[in-house]
């Protein structure tokens, strides 16, 4: 399904904007996200193509707009790309309350909200496709970001459940389980060696966001319910998330690689 009108969260940095660019150059329709407003009217200018929300994607009134802007356009909500997301590494001993909000909020509720509200918008016009950015986290647990972890199994068990629902109308839903990506994500963990030492065990070349958004272009001309990237990386938290017993006997060395990838990425 070619695109008519895309909307993308989390459209100010990171995969988000990386997509929102891409898209922005093709002359797509775009209806933007993000509740950095300052940071998404410098990259984009609003035009007869591009729509600019500066909302916060847990509040229902986003989200109709978003819509409203779609009807006085004439123009279908096509694709629903759910980017937005925050991360903040801590030991349950040491995380602060506020972080479970912090993290569930955005990463979880923003994202079903989105789906929820678009994907009925979708139902009645018969199409639509949704995607929604997990990450492998979401497949295997990963000690020293169990908040983060949390909140990524939460989305990705939702899409998987509302794909099933939603099949019969003719509406696609997606997830997308990254492995580390070189984004604004990525610096806040560098500050958090220690929590965020296993996120950092795996190959050597840190995933870009062009990476991630080549994959969802793809995602895009041939939907499937859900990938990960890279593919053996994603095989590897399949197994580890199955029998959490067997990550944990290979614990102290996956640790020591992620030690020696934090040294080269500082």
């Amino acid at each position: 399904m070619n695109p008519t009108l895309l909307i993308i969260t989390g459209a100010a940095s990171g995969i988000g904007l990386e997509l929102a660019s891409y898209f922005a150059k093709l002359s797509t329709n775009l209806i933007l996200i993000d509740t950095d407003e300052k940071t998404l009217k410098e990259s984009f200018q609003e035009n007869e193509q591009i729509s600019l929300i500066a909302a916060d994607i847990t509040q229902e009134d986003t989200w109709n707009k978003a819509i409203d802007l779609a009807k006085n356009r004439f123009t279908p909500i096509s694709h629903l790309i759910n980017c937005a997301g925050v991360i903040q590494p801590g030991f349950l001993l040491d995380y602060k309350i506020s972080d479970i909000a912090y993290h569930l909020d955005i990463n979880t509720k923003g994202s079903i909200l989105g789906t929820t509200i678009i994907a009925r918008e979708m139902k009645n016009q018969k199409f639509g496709h949704i995607i929604n950015i997990s990450s492998l986290a979401g497949i295997a647990p990963v000690a020293g970001l169990s908040l983060y972890t949390a909140s990524k199994f939460a989305i990705r068990g939702f899409s998987l459940a509302v794909a099933a629902e939603l099949e019969e109308y003719g509406v696609e839903v997606s997830v997308v389980c990254p492995d580390l990506v070189r984004t604004p994500m990525l610096e806040t963990q560098l500050n958090y060696p220690k929590e965020s030492v296993l996120s950092f065990s795996g190959p050597e070349k840190v995933l870009t966001p062009v990476d991630v958004r080549e994959a969802i272009v793809q995602l895009i001309k041939k939907p499937k319910r859900m990938i990960c990237i890279p593919e053996r990386r994603g095989l590897l938290a399949k197994i580890a998330g199955t029998w959490p017993g067997l990550g944990e006997f290979f614990r102290a060395g996956l640790e020591r690689k992620g030690e020696k990838a934090l040294s080269r990425l500082k």
